[in-house]
């Protein structure tokens, strides 16, 4: 892969750092990367987003500088030749698609393997997706990521959503969990979030992380903690921004909950959050592998997560670390939060989550490029 002992260089490409959890899994990488001696560039269509800050210093970030997907391909086209890294990889269908078109126009050999982070059959269709993904997108996809070296799901469930929805050879496609940063959890209880529902003698805090958007499914928790306030003196926090928040703060006062709900918006770190946290809740209607709950986990919360399509199964083992309830119903939601609060001896979520690590998920993804997981110098 290198000659002449210098190590191969490793391209990351995002349209931007915003905060959500693809940014954050690819910061994680290319960090990681550049620690074990790899050049790493982590290539933006915008250089901007909240996790710029978490970018190591070791990394070289490339702003294309183009402002929308749309119009980075001649740049990107420019870098790949400029540049030729040994290895280019990927996230979010319409990112992904670009990368294939410009490594087929640049007819270089770099390595190209794209990542696909959700239900590609479900997220294709959200209404969610309308201003982003044009109507043409789910078909340019399943013309192109044939044309990938290789594809990286997410979780199982995505890989099998991914061979049923456009002609791929299961063979090509890896299965690489999201990497968690380590969380040192007892460090945690020696500090609290900013916020004065943490504080002494307050009641259970009940939280959310995740975008407001039409998957993370905020209505359908909103609903099932207005039941629950009902029966129990609790809060809810959810963590995010987006596009729904209007929405969402009118639904917050129609239920009359404007005492006990709260959307403080995007955190640099949630972790300090979910310690203090009493509950940890997911009420997406759809995933690809859901990065908050598994930092979650690493926290030592309690966990309630809709078994929705894909990812919470398979990270709860079935239900074995945590309550799965079925999406889209109320009851049965606000059921499983009762109990979730009034449980002494909850799971070790702890003990699950260091599956999730980052070194596991670097291997992982250095061996779908080709490149050696332990190498600082491959040679060739």
């Amino acid at each position: 892969m290198g000659s002449d002992n210098v190590p191969p260089r490793l391209a990351l490409f995002l349209p931007t750092l915003g905060g959500g959890g693809a940014e954050r899994v690819f910061v994680t990488l290319a960090n990681v990367f550049a620690d074990r001696g790899y050049r790493v560039d982590l290539v933006l269509v915008s250089a901007r987003g909240p996790y710029l800050g978490l970018v190591s210093p070791k990394v070289r970030l490339v702003n294309l500088n183009a402002g929308r997907v749309s119009r980075a391909f001649l740049p990107l086209v420019r870098y790949m030749r400029r540049v030729r890294p040994v290895a280019l990889l990927s996230a979010m269908t319409h990112t992904n698609v670009l990368a294939i078109w410009a490594r087929k126009l640049t007819r270089i050999s770099t390595v190209l393997v794209i990542s696909e982070r959700s239900t590609f059959s479900i997220a294709m269709g959200s209404r969610a997706n309308a201003g982003v993904f044009s109507a043409f997108l789910p078909w340019i996809a399943r013309y192109s990521y044939s044309m990938a070296d290789k594809i990286v799901a997410v979780s199982r469930g995505v890989a099998e959503d991914l061979v049923g929805s456009m002609p791929l050879d299961r063979n090509k496609i890896a299965v690489v969990y999201n990497p968690v940063a380590t969380v040192d959890a007892e460090s945690l209880g020696g500090r609290k979030p900013d916020h004065p529902w943490f504080g002494l003698g307050q009641p259970p805090v009940v939280l959310a992380v995740g975008r407001l958007e039409e998957p993370k499914n905020y209505p359908l928790l909103l609903s099932a903690f207005a039941r629950l306030r009902k029966e129990t003196e609790c809060r809810l926090i959810i963590l995010g921004e987006g596009r729904l928040r209007e929405s969402l703060t009118k639904e917050v006062a129609d239920l009359g909950l404007e005492q006990d709900v709260d959307l403080p918006g995007f955190v640099d770190d949630p972790f300090t959050w979910m310690y203090h946290a009493e509950l940890f809740v997911l009420s997406s209607s759809w995933e690809g592998l859901p990065n908050a709950l598994i930092q979650a986990m690493a926290c030592g919360t309690k966990i309630v997560s809709t078994d929705c399509p894909s990812g919470p199964r398979e990270i709860l083992e079935d239900g074995k670390w945590g309550q799965l309830v079925p999406t889209d119903d109320v009851g049965t939601l606000y059921e499983a939060m009762i109990k979730a609060l009034g449980d002494k001896n909850p799971p070790d979520v702890l003990r699950r989550s260091k599956y999730f690590s980052v070194e596991r998920a670097a291997d992982g993804y250095l061996a779908a490029m080709g490149v050696e997981a332990n190498g600082k110098s491959p040679e060739t």
